[in-house]
């Protein structure tokens, strides 16, 4: 077959192009780097997470593992009431992360347009009974608590915490009369470790955080409410992939095994 000029030319650098990049996909060379294989060290900046007083312990701990891989973060925690935080959220607290105790006040946050994406249940919790060492009230079952002269203190209402109390009450058939409620589940366990109060309702997790500054006594209830723990990015957060590698860590299997090491449940 006759080859004109030109499309002999165009042939000759075919065959080039061809041989050329048959060498550089040799065994003996390194593949491109792509989008997926961006390191983690990468990231940088400040993350501002604002997540429910009864994670400080976990959280705190996470958020060290997640500087120690990002060497270029700093992770800037918030705890305190999920009520209070979410308030602070909608008002324009500046957050980046919230997680929370309970569904309710997620779902604040996401029916005011606070929240990015679907919110991921990480965790679960149920309620404990905390008493001082030497248990003075004499505290056997969750029906002493409402026994008259007993100094109970539980979270306020719309608080977790608080929430599931008043639903483990009205399973167990019994009203409680507290001489203080509070707005977060530290403050509840401080009450009752500092010996201002003869018993507490507080999380499992806080119960076995705390040591033994506090007695834990298991709620004596067949379907004890169980709170549920989201997570999820904050609309207004400038730290969009920050935030989703924290999120990543805290739902991933390092995270999972430090909540399950502090006593929460599976999601």
């Amino acid at each position: 077959m006759k080859i004109l000029p030109r499309r002999a030319a165009a042939l000759a650098t075919a065959i080039l192009l061809a041989t050329s990049l048959a060498a550089c996909s040799s065994g003996n060379d390194k593949p491109a780097a792509t989008s997926s294989s961006t390191s983690s060290s990468e990231l940088s900046g400040t993350l501002t997470v604002f997540a429910a007083a009864s994670l400080q312990k976990t959280f705190t701990t996470l958020a060290n593992q997640f500087e120690a891989a990002n060497p270029k973060v700093k992770v800037s925690l918030s705890f305190d009431g999920s009520s209070t935080l979410v308030t602070q959220i909608i008002q324009g607290a500046p957050a980046d992360v919230f997680a929370s105790a309970d569904q309710a006040n997620m779902t604040k946050a996401v029916n005011a347009k606070m929240i990015t994406g679907t919110p991921a249940i990480f965790a679960t919790n149920v309620l404990e009974i905390a008493v001082p060492p030497n248990n003075p009230a004499n505290i056997a079952h969750f029906s002493d608590l409402a026994k008259p002269g007993v100094q109970v203190v539980v979270c306020a209402p719309q608080v977790p915490c608080g929430a599931a109390a008043v639903a483990d009450e009205k399973t167990a058939g019994i009203t409680i009369k507290p001489v203080s409620q509070e707005l977060n589940v530290t403050s509840v366990l401080t009450k009752v470790s500092s010996g201002q109060a003869d018993a507490g309702l507080v999380y499992a997790t806080d119960v076995k955080g705390a040591g033994d500054s506090v007695k834990g006594i298991p709620l004596d209830l067949a379907n004890a409410t169980v709170n549920k723990y989201p997570i999820a990015e904050v609309a207004t957060s400038k730290q969009q992939a920050l935030a989703a590698a924290f999120i990543a860590l805290v739902t991933g299997a390092d995270g999972q095994a430090t909540l399950k090491d502090a006593g929460f449940g599976a999601p």
